[in-house]
């Protein structure tokens, strides 16, 4: 491996962290997983690094019958079990302070009047500067009921101009194109555009940032990140668990509406996007919406052409024996359901046109892996035709890891030391832990405070989340397609399966080896 030299920066040079203001954060649904596995550790964590104040106020709201004492002790267990800082019993103590408790429904009109008596109460008693964050941390039916007891009870207008009042709505967003059009005219009509932060943790993580500031504060790579010396993009975003006890869940989601509709399309419009104006919310949501107007729709007849979807079978993952998909508890036993897909998409624009963008997520494959590779186009003339294997050498490959080991990494053909002209593939690589001596915080630190800073960069637009809902709704009425003809044919419609343990179904390959292409194998 060959490793830049790091120069560390003295403190006096190191950028100041953003310190925020005053704030009270509601969480609706504060007795659930989300809230104790992620965001009050979260909390914590930014309390302790200085970069929310000690005395931020944090509300739960849940149907549980907690005392604000029972719900700190919940709190407590979370947060001891991941934090990413040292837990001390002072500091512990001195955060629990700001944690209270209101027991309510989600379309409970008294319980919302007893969250705003007690909002204006902690209002007078504690420095929240009047600012309120509410959060869904909630099931996604319970969205709209949430929003309009919040704007009948007179919570959602600031109390006064200085003042600020946000709304952060978890994935997923909608289940179609139509259902997220109608969340989101449910929401605007009671918060406004940028009251509204929709959230999708994968643009919290550290290396997914850094993807523009690879590309734009770097000026050997924005020349050559186009179609004239990229030759394809594969995004992998793989898990290594099947569906465990969400089965029920999954059976009405699966993986295209789970995982692409919002994370690799995300990832697919920052690899993509033209250069921002700025780096603010605004430039750089335009560039990205842009960017996805440019994914070429696809036709329902087309759809079996550029995409395939698979349910994993039985087989071994990680020492133990996995059943199939269809056997798994909540899932029905003729589920057509997948849990694997592979999309070749084509982008319609100047800097893209001819360049295929891979997309592969699924469950049970056998690493959990988020990466990006970018593959250059060979050199146009090989002048050391004698070498050994110069047909696998001769391909640079940029890859972004995104999770885990976090880091960059630039594949080069070299010359091994000798006589003879043999050459080596060696790695140019950057890595969090080596150069910077810590691992990026989790996301939801950075979007939780960019939420109370008020910066709306890392959060989809109304429109962002609608036309990535438009391509996937097009893939989702070609599917439907395919069964109903199948149905009409009197033929069972099944999808192809792949052995748990593997990296998905042959006709994934095939969808590259259209193009001579392969998968990277992680």
């Amino acid at each position: 491996m060959l490793y830049s030299p790091v120069v560390e920066a003295s403190p006096e040079e190191r950028p100041s962290p953003r310190m925020s203001g005053p704030a009270l954060m509601v969480i609706f649904g504060a007795s659930g997983d989300l809230a104790q596995r992620k965001l009050l550790p979260a909390l914590y964590n930014l309390v302790q690094k200085g970069l929310l104040p000690d005395d931020f106020t944090i509300v739960g709201y849940s149907r549980t019958d907690y005392s604000d004492e029972k719900f700190r002790e919940m709190a407590r267990s979370g947060v001891e079990k991941h934090t990413d800082v040292e837990f001390k019993e002072d500091a512990w103590q001195s955060f629990a302070q700001g944690i209270f408790y209101v027991a309510g429904g989600y379309d409970d009109a008294s319980g919302f009047a007893r969250l705003k008596a007690r909002i204006e109460e902690l209002d007078q008693s504690r420095n929240t500067g009047r600012n309120h964050l509410f959060y869904l941390a909630t099931p996604p039916s319970v969205y709209e009921s949430v929003a309009t007891q919040l704007g009948q009870a007179d919570l959602v207008h600031p109390a006064e101009a200085k003042c600020w009042t946000r709304l952060v709505v978890e994935k997923p967003f909608g289940h179609d194109l139509s259902s997220a059009q109608a969340l989101n005219e449910h929401l605007l009509g009671i918060f406004d555009e940028d009251q509204i932060y929709r959230i999708d943790h994968y643009l919290g993580k550290e290396t997914v940032q850094n993807i523009l500031v690879f590309r734009f504060a770097n000026g050997i790579f924005e020349p050559i990140w186009n179609r004239n010396y990229v030759d394809h993009v594969q995004i992998t975003v793989s898990e290594s668990i099947g569906v465990e006890q969400r089965g029920g869940y999954y059976d009405k989601s699966g993986a295209l509406r789970d995982m692409v509709q919002n994370h690799l399309l995300q990832l697919v419009s920052l690899v993509g996007m033209e250069p921002p104006v700025a780096f603010d919310a605004k430039a750089v949501r335009d560039q990205k919406v842009n960017l996805l107007r440019s994914i070429r729709p696809l036709a329902a007849q087309e759809v079996g052409q550029y995409l395939v979807r698979a349910q994993y079978s039985p087989g071994e993952l990680k020492g133990e024996r996995l059943p199939a998909y269809r056997d798994e508890e909540g899932v029905a036993p003729e589920s057509t359901t997948e849990t694997f897909v592979a999309w070749k998409l084509e982008i319609d624009n100047w800097r893209w046109n001819g360049v295929p963008f891979y997309l592969r997520t699924g469950k049970a494959l056998p690493q959990k892996v988020t990466e990006i590779a970018i593959y250059f186009r060979r050199a146009p003339h090989m002048l050391f035709a004698s070498a050994d294997d110069t047909d696998h050498l001769s391909r640079n490959v940029l890859l972004i890891r995104i999770q885990p080991d976090e880091g960059i990494s630039l594949k080069i053909s070299a010359k091994q030391p000798g006589p003879a002209v043999k050459l080596q593939p060696v790695n140019m690589a950057f890595h969090y832990g080596s150069s910077f001596g810590s691992t990026p915080p989790d996301a939801y630190q950075r979007l939780l405070l960019d939420v109370v800073l008020g910066d709306g960069t890392l959060f989809t637009r109304r429109d962002e989340v609608e036309v990535a809902w438009d391509r996937v709704t097009r893939v989702l009425d070609g599917w439907k397609m395919q069964e109903e003809q199948a149905k009409s044919q009197g033929v069972p419609f099944r999808l192809p399966t792949y052995e748990a343990g593997t990296w998905g179904p042959a006709a994934a390959e095939h969808l590259l080896g259209l193009e001579n292409q392969r998968w990277r194998k992680p």
